[in-house]
Parts: C-alpha cells; sequence; structure tokens
C-alpha cells in the first residue's frame, strides 16, 4: 500500500518491565530522528498491558531517559496531546470495542478454553501452538457459554493458506505463508488487550505513519498487516532495524546480552558515560551518514535530525563495541566546558575530600585523562595520598638522573621550594629552574624528581609544580621531607 503525502508521525511505546536496554533506546532515537527529520511528530505511549511484568518505577526510568538523552516528544504522559491518554491501561476500554468489532466482521472469535487444557496443549506440542479448538464454535455455543459466564479471550483468526506480502523499509519486500501463523490472543481474559493487538489500535488511532522497531519482529509484522487490512486501515510503513549484537571476551559474537557488559542507559550512565556521547554512538550502530557527512563521527542531536534518512540503515547487525564507546565517551569528556564537566564529574569525587586541595585545577588537570567519569576517583588518589614508591622511581635515563645524584636533586627541590612564598605555578617553576643552574643540572632533571617526590607515580596528569599547586605547600613539603629520608 503507498504512503500518502501527509506528515509523518512515529512512535516510541516501550513496556515498564525494568530498566532502558541499549536496543530501546536506538529504537526511540531512530523512530525521534525519521519524524524531527521530516518535520513531523513524535509521540511516547506507555504499554503497561502486560500486568504481570510491570516493575514499579519503570516508567519513571523512562520518562528521565527521554529527558536525559534530549528525546523530547510531542505527546506523551507528560505533556499531553489530542491523542491521549498515552498509557494503554488508562485506554481499555477501548480495545474492546475494536476486538468486537473484528468478531463481528469474522477475523477474529472467542475461545473458552481453559488454562489446563492449554497448559495440556503445551505439553504435548513443545511449540505452544493453540489448535483453534474454538474456531468453529457455533453462534448457539458462543452465546451459551457468554451467558454462563465462561472467562475466554479473543483470538484473531488467521487466514489457513495463501501469503501476507508487506514493505518494509529497511528489510524490502516480506512475504509470510498464512499457514505459518497462530491464532493469536488480542483480548485477555482479564479484559486487557495484548500487546500484538493494542499497539495496531492506538498506531492507528494517533495516526502513526512509520512504526520503528528491532528487526526480531519482522516475522511478527504480518499479523498486524492483516489487523490492519481486517478493519481496513492503511498500513504503516513498517522500519525494522538491524540486530544489536555483542562481542565476548573470546571474540565470539551474540545477541547483545548483560554476560557483555552494561546494556542499559541508566548503567552506562552511572559508570560515568555522558549521555551525550551514548546517543551519538547508538546512532551509529545500524546507520550510516550520507553526502557530504559520510565520514563524520561526531554529531549533535540536532546535527543527526539533520543527517537522519531511513535510506542509510544498514540490514546487517550491528556490534556493540565498548571500547568504542570509551573512546567516543572521553572525546566528549575533552570537549566539555569546564564547568559543566565540574558539574558531571562531582558526584563521582570521594567525600570529604583534603582541604588543602585546589580541587579545580584537580579537575583540569584530570579533564583531558578520564575515558568516563567513574575513574576519576582512581584518578585523583595520588593527590589525597601519597602512594609507597621505591627510590628507584627516581632514576631515568633520559633526565639523568642517577643513584649518584639524586639525593642533591631532591634535596635541592625542597631548598627551592621552602623559598617560594608565592604559591603559584609561575614561582614554583622559576624557582626549580633557577635552583637547577645553580646546582649546574637542567632543569627537567630537578624537575623530575620533584615530581616523582610530590606524586610517587612515573606518569601523572600536570607537571611537578601544577601537581604543587592542587596538593598546597604544607602538604608539598611534607612529601618532599619524605622523599629525602628515601634517598638518603
Amino acid at each position: 500500500m503507498t504512503q500518502p503525502n501527509h506528515a509523518v508521525v512515529t512512535r516510541f511505546a516501550p513496556s515498564p518491565t525494568g530498566y532502558m536496554h541499549i536496543g530501546n533506546l536506538r529504537t526511540a532515537l531512530y523512530s525521534y530522528l525519521i519524524a524531527k527529520h521530516a518535520g513531523g511528530t513524535f509521540i511516547l505511549r506507555i504499554e503497561d498491558t502486560d500486568r504481570e511484568r510491570l516493575v514499579e518505577g519503570a516508567t519513571d526510568v523512562i520518562l528521565s531517559t527521554m529527558e536525559m538523552t534530549g528525546l523530547s516528544y510531542d505527546e506523551g504522559p507528560s505533556v499531553g496531546g489530542e491523542h491521549g491518554p498515552y498509557v494503554q491501561s488508562e485506554r481499555k476500554e477501548i480495545y474492546a470495542k475494536y476486538a468486537k468489532e473484528l468478531v463481528d466482521k469474522g477475523y477474529a472469535y472467542y475461545c473458552f478454553c481453559s488454562k489446563e487444557r492449554l497448559e495440556q496443549l503445551h505439553e504435548e506440542d513443545a511449540t505452544g501452538g493453540y489448535d483453534r479448538h474454538c474456531r468453529n464454535l457455533s453462534p448457539e455455543e458462543i452465546r451459551e457459554k457468554l451467558d454462563a459466564g465462561v472467562p475466554y479471550v479473543i483470538r484473531q483468526k488467521m487466514p489457513l493458506d495463501g501469503t501476507v506480502v508487506y514493505q518494509d523499509a529497511v528489510f524490502g519486500e516480506i512475504t509470510c505463508e498464512c499457514k505459518e501463523l497462530q491464532d493469536q490472543i488480542l483480548m485477555k481474559a482479564d479484559g486487557y488487550p495484548t500487546y500484538n493487538f493494542a499497539h495496531v489500535v492506538d498506531d492507528h488511532l494517533m495516526g502513526v505513519t512509520h512504526v520503528v522497531r528491532g528487526s526480531e519482529y519482522i516475522t511478527s509484522t504480518p499479523k498486524y498487516a492483516l489487523l490492519y487490512d481486517a478493519f481496513g486501515w492503511e498500513r504503516p510503513v513498517y522500519v525494522h532495524l538491524p540486530l544489536l549484537m555483542g562481542k565476548g571476551e573470546d571474540g565470539t559474537v551474540s545477541k547483545l546480552s548483560k554476560r557483555h557488559g552494561a546494556v542499559s542507559f541508566q548503567d552506562l550512565v552511572r559508570d560515568g558515560y555522558l549521555p551525550e556521547a551514548i546517543i551519538n554512538y547508538i546512532a551509529l550502530l545500524g546507520w550510516s551518514p550520507r553526502g557530504v557527512m559520510a565520514e563524520r563521527e561526531f554529531f549533535t542531536l540536532s546535527e543527526l535530525t539533520e543527517a537522519f534518512t531511513i535510506e542509510g540503515v544498514n540490514k546487517s547487525p550491528a556490534v556493540f563495541d565498548y571500547e568504542k564507546l570509551l573512546w567516543f565517551n572521553g572525546e566528549y569528556i575533552r570537549k566539555m566546558p569546564f564547568d559543566d564537566f565540574r558539574r558531571a564529574v562531582t558526584p563521582y569525587l570521594p567525600e570529604n575530600l583534603p582541604e588543602n586541595l585546589d580541587i579545580d585545577l584537580m579537575l583540569t588537570l584530570l579533564q583531558g585523562r578520564l575515558s568516563k567519569l567513574s575513574e576519576i576517583g582512581e584518578k585523583i588518589q595520588f593527590f589525597i595520598e601519597l602512594p609507597a614508591y621505591d627510590k628507584e622511581l627516581f632514576f631515568n635515563k633520559k633526565n639523568k638522573v642517577t643513584s649518584d645524584n639524586v639525593t642533591a636533586l631532591v634535596a635541592g627541590a625542597n631548598d627551592a621550594l621552602l623559598a617560594v612564598s608565592d604559591w603559584t605555578n609561575d614561582a614554583l617553576f622559576a624557582a626549580c629552574s633557577a635552583k637547577a643552574e645553580e646546582l649546574g643540572v637542567k632543569s627537567g632533571a630537578l624537575l623530575w624528581c620533584a615530581r616523582i617526590a610530590v606524586s610517587g607515580m612515573a606518569i601523572t596528569p600536570g607537571g611537578a609544580t601544577e601537581i604543587m599547586c592542587v596538593i598546597g605547600r604544607d602538604e608539598t613539603l611534607r612529601r618532599m621531607k619524605h622523599a629525602m629520608a628515601l634517598c638518603s
């Protein structure tokens, strides 16, 4: 069926059953980008009809994720709109009417099979297929059971032969043999619709033109297409996204799961990944920019909106590479304005930091050395407490520091620092350089020894004098005294 020329409407319709999986977030992102690229409407709908799987607080997780990622929706639970309500459990009365319409048209039927009978069927046939026992009950039998109050579900009456064909915007024409389709349940005995039914009704009533979801739904979509046809409704454009895969420690690739690492947006954020970096990275998991942007990797959300087209969505599975995400995140951290970085990293700082520390200078030195915010605790340990180290750490061939001159160099650095009253980087550097000239050595040799003394580390963020400015005069001299004792 061809799509008329009207505004694009997409929706993201998660179930509140726990955390926000990266795959779900990618679906939300692509749905958002398809709508916004076309100047259309993006809807958020909460699909909570599976009452047994509901997790308390999960809806709040969905709403906060949308806010944190900048995926603002035009209609939804917190903003309203003309097609509300946007929580399926609040739309319960709507579905019964449409299910009854399908029964009246002969596209659905009442099924009175007991739970025990269905369990027996499952034991006999592990595929769990229904044997269509109630499909051809007479009107008299149906009326008798309804009047007697026998519990029932409503099932879709699938064609027994022929094929269902639909067009997918990514995978092309999809054909399914009708004999492969089960008579799925549309309305449950508790009066709630199944996902398979509710989302079709809601998408039609909300004017959704493009349905975006994972490719695992490709084989389910013929059932939905038949529902649209039964009602005489226009089918939407289906956009199935490639599978998300994860790479195991042994190099094998399989469907992304917890064994590969954090797979929820919340876990990644808690681990110190920036929402902007996550969004940028997952945009490239299954989509490739084209034209002048083909070689780019870094996009703001507005730039993604401008560049995104369905034609750029790939068929092949995409591998979630944690190392690549880590690199992305580090690049984002380095490019952050300092005030933004300080706000973002503060929750990851240890409590009760020593009062002598110049926190802003310390963070300035570390901003370019973090791949994720959670690394800050480990990175600042040497500022808080001098680690244990051996005398041999001072020895350095490049700077010509040996066992013969290390004691004099450390003592010289200490003397230079004792004379500094203006505890600034320039003053400290000038004092150390002057002392090196006095001793007849290069300033690099003396500063090397000073940096080892105040950090206890061969590789540090910042040089010796910058570290001294962070830890302050008293702590610097205390560490220098320790170094002199170690070298003597």
